[in-house]
């Protein structure tokens, strides 16, 4: 049976994960900016990945909009963290009450923002575990394996048969918020690949830079297991053994991680796009939220501190490119000058 689903926040993880709806048989309707919405009206959307995938959805087979409508049993929101509580005021009054909304988003806590705005939906966290690319007329290419992640709840049965037939996985999981910690885990390699100027294929067969992401995670597990947070296993090492992992030499690590390597070669992280784009970044909710935890936990987290200063910085046009060697250098300094602070 098929049902209406609105995507707020057509970028392209939205674009992407609703196409492959509408393509399964959903009525969907993209909510986003006109650049995309005109992209995507005029040549439709070309659906493909690394497994070789490659999916067609014809404009008449999907809607387009500037602004949410009532009419939808199921709101996906995919806008950057920053848009979250702007996005759900948009459906303050719009949807019925009994709607059932899913924050695909990075970061924790998106879905509570949303649920204190819209108390009488039934509002789920979500996790896209993939990374998206767009090539232009249309085009989105998953460029990095994984699934979609959803909080269970029985609500989502009626949805069930259409997320299978997506291919997306839409995995129900009961406890989501584990796996989001270890998606920010993950994740702590944006700024860093951001910052590299280099897909992500590349800068993590440098041995600089995932030492660098090494002294992050490290820091953010320092972090996460004084406030008590267990992270879920997303990869075939734990979190703890990978930051060791990490930093063995670059022939090594494809031998024993090759796995973490199964990237297209010409996917980046989406904070690279966002800088490429003169777009604000999702730092915040990111290495900001492992640095607010050490706040709270009274453990010191320089070196996540200091990505977050150089991100920022390159949003205003600072220097945005570092070599690997350079930036393990800054972020070791850093280090030095956390742990002689904290002394």
């Amino acid at each position: 049976m098929s049902f209406r689903v609105t995507v707020l926040g057509a970028g392209s993880i939205g674009v992407f994960v609703g196409g492959k709806l509408a393509a399964a048989g959903a009525d969907v309707t993209f909510v986003g900016r006109p650049r995309i919405l005109d992209e995507i009206t005029a040549h439709g959307l070309r659906l493909t990945d690394l497994d070789g995938h490659d999916v067609r959805v014809q404009p008449t087979a999907f809607h387009t909009a500037t602004e949410p409508s009532g009419d939808a049993d199921l709101v996906l929101i995919a806008v950057k963290s920053a848009g979250t509580a702007a996005a759900a005021e948009e459906l303050v009054g719009v949807l019925k009450p009994g709607t059932v909304v899913i924050s695909l988003q990075n970061g924790i806590g998106n879905d509570a923002v949303i649920r204190e705005i819209l108390p009488t939906c039934v509002v789920l966290a979500g996790m896209v575990m993939f990374n998206v690319v767009q090539h232009g007329g249309g085009h989105f290419h998953r460029g990095t394996t994984g699934s979609v992640e959803i909080a269970d709840d029985p609500v989502l049965n009626r949805f069930a048969p259409v997320f299978k037939a997506s291919g997306l996985g839409f995995d129900r999981r009961a406890d989501l918020l584990s796996i989001q910690w270890a998606k920010l885990l993950l994740n702590l390699n944006n700024p860093i690949n951001a910052l590299s100027g280099r897909p992500l294929r590349e800068e993590l067969g440098t041995r600089d830079y995932r030492r660098c992401l090494a002294l992050t995670q490290r820091e953010a597990l320092t972090v996460m297991a004084h406030a008590r947070i267990r992270p879920a296993r997303l990869t075939p090492v734990p979190p703890e053994l990978m930051t060791r992992l990490l930093t063995v030499p670059d022939g090594m690590f494809q031998r024993v991680a090759g796995k973490v390597l199964a990237i297209d070669p010409v996917a980046r992280s989406s904070m690279a796009d966002d800088l490429a784009a003169g777009r604000k970044t999702e730092i915040a909710w990111l290495c900001g939220e492992i640095v607010t935890l050490g706040t709270l936990v009274d453990v010191p987290t320089p070196v996540n501190r200091r990505l977050v200063q150089l991100v920022t910085a390159a949003e205003n046009g600072d220097r945005r490119t570092w070599s690997g060697a350079e930036l393990l250098a800054e972020l070791r300094a850093a280090a030095r000058g956390g742990a002689a602070n904290r002394g």
